[in-house]
C-alpha cells in the first residue's frame, strides 16, 4: 500500500504552530510528506460569509472552528489586516525544505481562491497564481513544481494558470486515482494526484464515526491497486487532532504502507503518459463538506480523444 501524505496550510496560525508540529512528528517517525503552503495575507476571517452556503454552519458545529482557528485568525482581513505569511514565516517555510520535505504552494490569498475562483475571470486567476508562485520563488529560490488547490477549487481556468506556470503535477481534486484532467475539449499537461481519503475535518463529530474508531476505519480504506492521498492540515491534524496523526502514522506503518511523497508517486505516471488515464475533470459534492469541489470524473477512450484532438 502506497499513501502520500499532503499537508495543506492554510493560515498564519497553522504556519506557525502546526507546521512544526507535524514535522516534528513526521521526523520522529521518518515519514516524508509534501507541505503545501498559503503564501500571502491570511484573511481568513472573510470567509464568515460562507454562512450562507448549504451545509457550512452543520460542519462548523461539528468540528469547533474557533477552537480550530482560534479568535485572532478568525478576524483576520476584518478587524485588522491580514498577516503576509511568507514575509513573517520564511524561516519556518525554508526549514521545512531543509529538512528533506517536499514543497510547493497551496494559495496565496486562502479565502480569495476558495470563495472566488468559481467566478473569477481567467486574467484574474492568472495574475493570483503568479503571485503565489513569485512568493515561493522569493522564499525557496527555486520554482514550484506542484500545487493544491484551496478548497479543492479548480476549474478550466486554474488549470490554465498551472499550465502557464509549468507545474508539474497537482492535487486539486478528490479521486481514485492519478490522471490527466480534461475540459472543454482541452487536456492539460500538469497531473492531477486526487485525495482519495475522506479528510478528518469531514469525519469528526458525526456518530456514525466514533472518533475512537477512526484510525481502524482509515486503515480499512487504504487501497493496494492504487497510491492513496490523505489530505491533512496543520490546523487541525498539527494543532488538536496531533495525537490522532501520530496514531494514524503508527497504526499505517505496522499495516506495512510505503510513504511517499506526491513528487515520487507522480514519477512512473509522468513518466509513461501514454499509459496514465485522461479523465473528465469535473465538480461534485462530498458527504461532510459544503459547496462543490472538483472531482475526477470519468475516464475518456482513445477514440474519444482522437476525435477531440481532430
Amino acid at each position: 500500500m502506497l499513501l502520500g501524505i499532503k499537508v495543506d496550510i492554510d493560515t498564519e496560525r497553522g504556519t506557525r504552530i502546526g507546521l512544526p508540529n507535524l514535522e516534528k512528528l513526521f521526523l520522529v517517525h521518518n515519514i516524508p510528506a509534501t507541505f503545501l503552503f498559503t503564501l500571502g495575507p491570511d484573511n481568513t476571517g472573510r470567509a464568515l460569509k460562507r454562512i450562507f452556503r448549504p451545509g457550512f454552519l452543520k460542519k462548523v458545529s461539528r468540528t469547533s472552528v474557533l477552537k480550530t482557528y482560534g479568535l485572532r485568525t478568525l478576524l483576520n482581513g476584518v478587524l485588522w489586516p491580514g498577516p503576509f505569511i511568507a514575509k513573517r514565516h520564511a524561516a519556518l517555510m525554508q526549514a521545512t525544505c531543509r529538512h528533506g520535505f517536499e514543497v510547493g504552494i497551496h494559495s496565496y490569498d486562502h479565502t480569495y481562491w476558495q470563495d472566488g475562483v468559481s467566478t473569477l475571470p481567467e486574467d484574474k486567476i492568472q495574475a493570483e497564481f503568479k503571485r503565489a508562485c513569485d512568493t515561493f520563488l522569493d522564499v525557496f529560490r527555486f520554482p514550484a513544481k506542484t500545487a493544491g488547490a484551496a478548497g479543492w477549487q479548480a476549474n478550466v481556468k486554474t488549470l490554465r494558470a498551472y499550465d502557464a506556470q509549468h507545474l508539474v503535477y497537482a492535487s486539486d481534486c478528490r479521486g481514485t486515482s492519478p490522471f490527466f484532467p480534461h475540459i472543454e475539449g482541452q487536456t492539460f499537461q500538469a497531473l492531477q494526484l486526487p485525495t482519495t481519503l475522506p479528510t478528518l475535518d469531514e469525519l469528526l463529530g458525526r456518530p456514525d464515526y466514533p472518533e475512537s474508531t477512526l484510525v481502524d476505519y482509515y486503515m480499512g480504506l487504504l487501497k493496494t491497486d492504487q497510491p492513496n492521498i490523505f489530505t491533512v492540515h496543520t490546523e487541525i491534524e498539527g494543532m488538536a487532532q496531533l495525537a490522532f496523526m501520530e496514531r494514524f502514522v503508527i497504526a499505517a506503518k505496522k499495516k506495512g504502507v510505503v510513504f511517499k511523497t506526491l513528487a515520487e508517486i507522480a514519477q512512473p505516471y509522468l513518466e509513461n503518459k501514454q499509459t496514465t488515464p485522461v479523465c473528465d475533470f469535473i465538480q461534485g459534492s462530498v458527504e461532510g463538506r459544503s459547496g462543490l469541489l472538483s472531482m475526477q470524473g470519468a475516464a475518456l477512450t482513445f477514440d474519444s480523444l482522437s476525435q477531440i484532438n481532430t
